[in-house]
C-alpha cells in the first residue's frame, strides 16, 4: 500500500506537525500526492469516477524515506477493496454481516406480503430488533487504534457524544411520518462511522509502525446532488462521524493547533468600531473572526471581545467566520429587539460584494434573483444543503459587475446562503473565491458585507454605513 512519492516532492520539506484535520491549508506534499491519485482514477477502468466520493491521502515515513498511503470513504464502485487503496478498518461485505442483512431484507420482504396487520407488527418489531442488534454488533468490530497503541471500540470512542439521529427517522419526520422531530443519539455512533478516510489512513499506519507525516481529504469525480462538492478540492474532515474518532486517534501524534485559535487572536487587533453612540455601534469583523463563540472553535470571537469593553453589549446579527464586513451592535436589550424586528420585516438593507473563483457563464444572466430554499445538513455540519421539498425560503438579488466580482443583496438571511447561491448549480454555479466548503482554498474567503442601512430606533433616522474591502 506505499506508494513513493513522485520526484518533484523530493525537495519539499515534511511538515514539522501533523495535520489538525478539521481547518487546514493542504499541504505540498500531500497536494502532490491528491494529484497522483486523481490521475490514476482516471487511468484505470475498475477506478474511473461512477459518482463523487472523498478520497484522502497520507503521507508516512518509513525507515526514513516518505511515501504515501490513499483511500477513498465507504465503498467505492461496489466494493471496498481496490488495489493500492487502503482496506476498511472492518470489512462489512463477508462474514456474519451481510448473512444477517440477508435475514432483516427478508423480514422486509414477509411484511409486504402478509395482509395481517397483527402479524406485521410483529415482523416489523423482529425487523427493529435484529437492525439494532446488528448495528451494535457492527460498532464493537471497528477496534480503533490511536498512536499510544491504545485500542478502543466505536462504542467506547462515542461514549457520552451526541450523534446525530439516523439520516431514515430525520426524513420520515420532514415527509410527516413521524409526529416529533428525532432526537440525537447519546454514546450511539452515526451509521457509517470509522469507514472515511482518514480513520482508514490512520489504522493502517498504526497497524505497520509508520510515521504519520501530513494528511488531507479531496473530492474526486463528479458532486453528488446538492453537495457541491469539486473535483480535486481538499475538504476538512467531517465532525459528525470523525472528530470523536479522529480526536481519539491522533493522541500521541504531535498535532498542530486548531490553526482558527491562533488566528482569531491575531484578528482582535483589526476589529474597528465604525461608527457609535448611546444605544448602538456599527463594528467591522475581520474575515476568520467568529461573531459568538463556538464549542468547536473555541471562546474567541467578536462578541467576547466587545463585551470585555461593555457587558450589555448585544450583537443583533451575525457574518459567517470566514465572511469580513459590517455588524451592528446594540447596547441595551430594547435597542437589540427593535434592530432585530427591522430584519424580521426585511427593513435592513445589506450589500455584500464576492470575488467569484471563476467568471460567470456567458448563459448566466449578468442580474436576477436566485431562490433555492435552503436547509441544514444534520449530517454533514457545518455545511448546509439545498432542499426543495423542507428547505427554508431563501433570496438573494445578484448583480454580476465583470472580472469575477459580483454584488450580493440577500433579502433572507439563511447560514450560508450566499456561498450556497453562488455555488450551487442551480444558483449561479460558480463558488466564491476561498470558500473551503463549497468550493476551494485560498488566503481567505472573498466575500465581504460592505454596507447596511437600517433606521435608527431612537431618532428614527436613516442610517447608511459603508466599508470597502474587495
Amino acid at each position: 500500500m506505499l506508494h513513493p512519492l513522485p520526484p518533484e516532492a523530493e525537495n519539499i520539506p515534511s511538515p514539522t506537525q501533523f495535520t489538525y484535520p478539521f481547518c487546514y491549508r493542504p499541504h505540498p506534499l500531500c497536494q502532490i500526492a491528491a494529484k497522483e491519485v486523481i490521475a490514476y482514477c482516471y487511468q484505470h477502468a475498475e477506478m474511473h469516477p461512477k459518482e463523487g466520493k472523498m478520497f484522502g491521502v497520507l503521507v508516512v515515513e518509513s525507515e526514513g524515506k516518505r511515501y504515501y498511503l490513499c483511500a477513498f470513504s465507504g465503498i467505492y464502485n461496489g466494493s471496498y477493496h481496490h488495489e493500492g487503496f487502503v482496506p476498511p478498518i472492518f470489512d462489512l461485505q463477508s462474514g456474519y454481516f451481510p448473512k444477517e442483512e440477508q435475514r432483516i431484507v427478508a423480514l422486509t420482504q414477509q411484511i409486504g406480503q402478509t395482509a395481517d396487520e397483527q402479524e406485521k407488527q410483529t415482523l416489523k418489531a423482529l425487523r427493529k430488533e435484529k437492525s439494532q442488534a446488528l448495528q451494535m454488533w457492527t460498532f464493537h468490530q471497528f477496534r480503533i487504534q490511536n498512536a499510544k497503541q491504545e485500542v478502543k471500540d466505536l462504542i467506547e470512542i462515542f461514549e457520552g457524544c451526541k450523534s446525530p439521529f439516523s439520516e431514515e427517522d430525520y426524513i420520515a419526520y420532514q415527509e410527516g411520518r413521524l409526529t416529533e422531530k428525532p432526537k440525537p443519539n447519546i454514546g450511539i455512533p452515526p451509521g457509517g462511522a470509522g469507514e472515511c478516510c482518514a480513520p482508514k489512513l490512520l489504522q493502517y499506519a498504526y497497524e505497520h509502525h509508520l510515521k504519520p507525516l501530513c494528511m488531507e481529504e479531496f473530492w474526486v469525480g463528479p458532486s453528488r446532488g446538492n453537495d457541491m462538492r469539486i473535483e480535486g478540492h481538499f475538504y476538512p474532515a467531517c465532525q459528525h462521524k470523525c472528530m470523536p474518532i479522529l480526536s481519539f486517534m491522533l493522541q500521541g501524534l504531535d498535532v498542530e493547533e486548531n490553526p482558527l485559535f491562533a488566528r482569531a487572536k491575531a484578528l482582535l487587533a483589526q476589529v474597528r468600531i465604525i461608527y457609535e453612540d448611546d444605544d448602538l455601534m456599527v463594528v467591522y469583523k475581520p474575515s476568520g473572526l467568529l461573531s459568538v463563540p463556538s464549542k468547536n472553535h473555541g471562546e474567541v470571537s467578536l462578541q467576547a471581545h466587545l463585551t470585555t469593553v461593555n457587558p450589555e453589549i448585544r450583537l443583533v446579527h451575525r457574518l459567517d467566520q470566514d465572511t469580513s464586513g459590517l455588524l451592528l451592535a446594540a447596547k441595551t436589550l430594547t435597542c437589540c429587539q427593535q434592530l432585530q424586528q427591522q430584519f424580521v420585516q426585511h427593513h435592513v438593507k445589506k450589500k455584500y460584494v464576492a470575488i467569484l473563483q471563476a467568471p460567470l457563464s456567458p448563459q448566466q444572466p449578468t442580474e436576477g434573483v436566485i431562490t433555492l430554499p435552503i436547509s441544514r445538513n444534520p449530517f454533514d455540519s457545518p455545511r448546509q444543503t439545498v432542499n426543495h421539498n423542507y428547505g427554508k425560503p431563501a433570496v438573494t438579488h445578484y448583480i454580476y459587475k465583470g472580472d469575477c466580482r459580483i454584488e450580493l443583496y440577500p433579502a433572507t438571511g439563511r447560514t450560508h446562503q450566499l456561498r450556497i447561491h453562488c455555488a450551487h448549480p442551480d444558483g449561479l454555479g460558480v463558488p466564491i473565491k476561498g470558500d473551503i466548503l463549497y468550493g476551494s482554498t485560498a488566503n481567505r474567503l472573498y466575500l465581504h458585507a460592505e454596507s447596511i442601512t437600517f433606521t435608527h430606533p431612537s431618532t428614527g433616522q436613516l442610517m447608511h454605513f459603508e466599508e470597502k474591502e474587495l
